[in-house]
């Protein structure tokens, strides 16, 4: 093969190498344009079905009209008072508006700590329309931070009360308020637990009626006083504290329940003040599994009582010292603070069916229970650190 015949087959193959790679470049080309088309149909197959009703998106449809439907009944809360050092104090929470048979007016439910200390003309309560008004009464009731302000404006939606004896671990709930003086802010979440008790609620230690739900729905400084509502629309808590090492939520927040907070704002509806029922004993706040035994029971369940204070619902109905609280009017005493909120949230001068342990058999006491602004005026009643019972 001369030098010319080399050159030819060299070009040659050369040629056929260039054109092969082309064309194999020019099929890679296509299987990638190929490929992005499908990906490019799949993302839009994805975007209709999104589109279509599914139960992910009617769950977010449900709560866009719960929050419709109650927003024009929760309202932004601002107080001003005196502070205990001569300084002013603002405060800054949420309300919500309800009603009552009782009532004459529409009133908006809060925290007592959101308003206390300050007069009717010191507090502004903005509706969710931008209207600001005062309340014309203030009625608040330390025992359960619970307070009504008494509006008299036409034009207010009123929200509803749901049961919160219903309410289960896992429900979920929406939260509504002012976190940070942001009105109308509207939170989700869950019942994490129930029957919350033995909280400390900042400074205080007033508040004896504990037995709160607590959620994961994020609830922040300004929240104070909103509503906790059900996938119904229904008011099932007021919410009132956070659990938290910044100030800020860490996914721990804690609602009264409604139906005490009903109860309370009845009773200030039509009494001004809520009447409480008292026993007439000392409980031991430390109950344990060893004292338990002795008494004979398997576990801590119920309220031990320590002392029997004369001449008192308890002394008379003849509960004794070491007696275990089990029931009380059919209801299971979880334990000392349970007995508390069930005694003080029943009508004064109710016959309550007690069954208590005693000497290892069960018990039933037949106690009528006593006015409690009775027993604060007694010179013998026992001061507040060594009362735990009511």
């Amino acid at each position: 093969m001369n030098k010319y015949t080399t050159i030819f087959f060299s070009s040659l193959f050369f040629l056929l190498g260039v054109i092969l790679g082309l064309t194999g470049r020019d099929g890679a080309w296509r299987n990638t344009a190929e490929a992005e088309l499908m990906n490019a149909n799949a993302v839009e197959q994805m975007y209709r079905q999104l589109a279509t009703p599914s139960t992910f998106s009617e769950g977010g449809n449900q709560l866009s009209r719960i929050s419709a439907l109650t927003t024009p009944s929760v309202v932004h809360i601002q107080s001003e008072s005196e502070g205990a050092s001569g300084g002013l104090v603002e405060e800054t929470g949420s309300g919500v508006i309800m009603s009552s048979p009782q009532a004459k007016t529409p009133f908006v439910v809060t925290n007592r700590h959101v308003v206390a200390g300050a007069e009717t003309y010191d507090i502004r309560i903005q509706l969710s329309d931008g209207r600001t008004i005062n309340p014309y009464e203030v009625r608040a009731d330390d025992k359960s931070d619970v307070a009504i302000l008494l509006i008299d404006e036409p034009n207010v939606q009123p929200a509803r009360w749901g049961d919160s004896d219903t309410v289960q671990i896992g429900h979920m709930v929406l939260a509504q308020g002012s976190p940070f003086g942001l009105s109308q802010s509207v939170t989700f979440g869950i019942i994490s637990a129930k029957g919350r008790r033995s909280l400390r609620l900042g400074e205080s230690s007033d508040v004896i009626n504990q037995d709160f739900l607590q959620t994961d729905a994020a609830i922040n400084p300004g929240n104070s006083g909103g509503p906790l509502i059900d996938l119904s629309g229904r008011i099932i808590g007021i919410n009132t504290a956070i659990a938290s090492n910044s100030g800020g939520n860490e996914g721990i927040g804690f609602s009264i329940p409604s139906n005490l907070v009903r109860y309370v704002t009845e009773q200030l509806v039509v009494n001004g003040t809520v009447k409480r029922a008292y026993l007439g004993v000392k409980l031991d706040p430390d109950f344990d599994d060893e004292s338990a035994r002795k008494l004979g029971l398997d576990r801590v369940r119920g309220a031990r009582v320590v002392d029997v204070y004369k001449d008192t619902p308890a002394s008379r109905s003849g509960l004794m010292i070491d007696d275990v609280i089990l029931y009380f009017g059919g209801v299971e005493v979880l334990d000392e603070n349970h007995l508390i909120n069930l005694v003080s949230l029943t009508s004064v001068n109710t016959s309550v069916k007690t069954i208590v342990l005693r000497n290892g058999k069960r018990q039933t006491l037949p106690v009528v229970l006593g006015d409690r602004s009775v027993l604060d005026q007694r010179a013998e009643t026992p001061k507040a650190n060594e009362w735990r019972g009511r």
